[in-house]
């Protein structure tokens, strides 16, 4: 008698397993994919796990993306296709035409997914990661920020951050082989802080990429650590992702959130005491705009704060939060990515050369113009061919807010749908011999022949990136800047270099350059 409670509670837990696994069944009835099984009840996270257990020498997130990459080659031409994470169903979206019916307007796909939650913690609610009740002021009162009046600004510290970055390179010509992601990460630090926060922090020239120490020594925070605690956090992110047994908030608190809550207080109490000084200048009439000189990103917010107080300081906080987060990691990423395969192709570096050579003469430190930028059309080409094959953010995922119907489908409401950007770049009927870096897919007759919503590295439709003119300008100054001073030539070859999915595509080791001094052509 006393076992009887438990035998009640055990069957009423099988069948509630039951009776989900058949919801699951029914769910699965009208996608493609490949059904789980009535009693798998962690669904495809299996796969993963147990991949990871046979092969620990690669992440688990290598495995996540070698599962993605066969089923889609199964069903790509499906247009998407379901992967369950217990009794979370995801839609994975692999072809323009889906994409482009699921971003389209009133489809009720502006929201983003659950995942998102996990971020909320770090990042709070800004751009990225709010409803879109929240987000669709917000948008509509930072647009202005990104004005290209305002990004014109940016160029002399756009400029002037590549020329220390060329300099700092002059001493690695004497050696085997650069680790190129370090420099240029903290060139790509040095800028972010200068144009959002107004604050000058020679992460470059201190060469702090040494200071990624054990994240548990961190009492206390600088500009340049408070970087590096957001990488560390992201890391925590996506561990979470795959470790579904902290998912719940509950268990998450009791384990990894421990520390996750300690870094979050560091880099909150650091920002809030940027957004202080900088609020204590303004007040002071102390303002870097007075004698007319460019505004940084935090002056508008605290123009907008104190003006129209349509933000608080919670909200600059946030905003401030993400676009430091965001704008430095992705930039510094598609830099190193579009170097190395610079390095890896001779004849592409000639022709950049070449068009360097044109419109820039024997000048290596001439600053990059506006009219400059428009007149790289092959770099562009090269930047555009890297940003298909190594896209920056691999997958966003939205929440359907109404059962809605994509190329035939019923999607329910409230299902998860990922745009697995990475493989979109990849469809072989958009993209000829995908895996080959030709980067005159891109010259204007071929790019005319590229569907709307086939390539879409700063994601599309309202929620698109608000930053993409701010990072397309930085990253041709850096890379013109350095390739008018030096050849590059990358060791490694694409089958030793996997890209790994995370928030962001990063390399499976650190990516080796041999950098030279150039010698010039002669210019007519």
């Amino acid at each position: 008698m006393v076992l009887l409670p438990f035998a009640a509670v055990f069957l009423g837990i099988i069948l509630v397993l039951i009776r989900y696994s058949l919801w699951r069944k029914k769910y699965c009835q009208n996608l493609p994919g490949i059904e789980p099984g009535l009693f798998n009840i962690p669904g495809d996270l299996t796969i993963f796990l147990m991949r990871y257990v046979l092969d620990k020498e690669h992440p688990i997130l290598y495995h996540f993306g070698q599962v993605m990459n066969e089923r889609n080659k199964i069903f790509q031409q499906k247009q998407l296709f379901y992967i369950w994470g217990f009794y979370k169903p995801h839609i994975f979206f692999v072809k323009a035409e889906a994409v482009k019916q699921l971003l389209s307007k009133g489809n009720g796909a502006e929201e983003k997914s659950w995942h998102y939650e996990f971020l909320k913690p770090i990042l709070g609610t800004g751009l990225i990661t709010s409803s879109v009740d929240k987000w669709k002021p917000r948008r509509k009162l930072l647009t202005p920020c990104f004005h290209a009046d305002i990004l014109r600004g940016f160029l002399t510290v756009f400029n002037e951050r590549s020329q220390k970055l060329v300099e700092h390179l002059r001493k690695e010509t004497k050696e085997e082989f650069t680790y190129i992601s370090s420099p240029v990460t903290l060139t790509a630090l040095d800028i972010i802080f200068e144009t959002m926060l107004g604050t000058s922090v020679e992460a470059l020239k201190k060469n702090n990429a040494q200071y990624i120490i054990a994240m548990n020594n961190f009492v206390k925070v600088n500009s340049i650590t408070y970087v590096l605690l957001f990488r560390r956090l992201a890391d925590m992110f996506m561990a979470r992702m795959v470790k579904f047994w902290e998912w719940p908030n509950f268990i998450f608190d009791l384990t990894t959130g421990k520390e996750q809550k300690r870094l979050q207080k560091i880099i909150h109490d650091f920002t809030a005491s940027v957004i202080q000084e900088k609020k204590m200048q303004y007040l002071s009439g102390n303002r870097e705009n007075a004698a007319g000189k460019r505004k940084a990103f935090m002056d508008l917010l605290l123009e907008n704060h104190f003006e129209t107080k349509e933000l608080s300081e919670e909200d600059i906080c946030e905003e401030v939060n993400t676009f430091v987060a965001a704008g430095h990691e992705t930039i510094a990423i598609t830099i190193a990515w579009t170097l190395y395969l610079i390095g890896l192709y001779p004849d592409v570096q000639t022709k950049i050369h070449e068009e360097l050579d044109r419109i820039f003469g024997t000048d290596e430190k001439r600053h990059v113009k506006e009219r400059d930028l428009n007149d790289l059309e092959y770099l562009d080409c090269v930047l555009k061919e890297t940003n298909r094959l190594y896209t920056a953010v691999p997958i966003i995922a939205k929440e359907l807010q109404k059962d809605t119907n994509i190329c035939g489908y019923t999607i329910p409401k409230e299902s998860t749908c990922a745009i697995l950007i990475y493989f979109l770049h990849r469809d072989k009927d958009v993209f000829p011999d995908p895996e080959k870096f030709d980067p005159d897919r891109f010259l204007p007759e071929n790019a005319a022949k590229i569907p709307e919503y086939g390539y879409i590295p700063f994601s599309s439709g309202p929620r698109n990136c608000i930053g993409q003119k701010f990072a397309i300008m930085e990253m041709k100054t850096v890379i013109s800047l350095i390739l008018r001073n030096y050849t590059i030539e990358s060791l490694d070859s694409r089958d030793k270099v996997l890209p790994i999915m995370q928030i962001t595509l990063h390399p499976s080791v650190p990516i080796r350059v041999r950098i030279r001094p150039r010698k010039m052509n002669n210019i007519e």
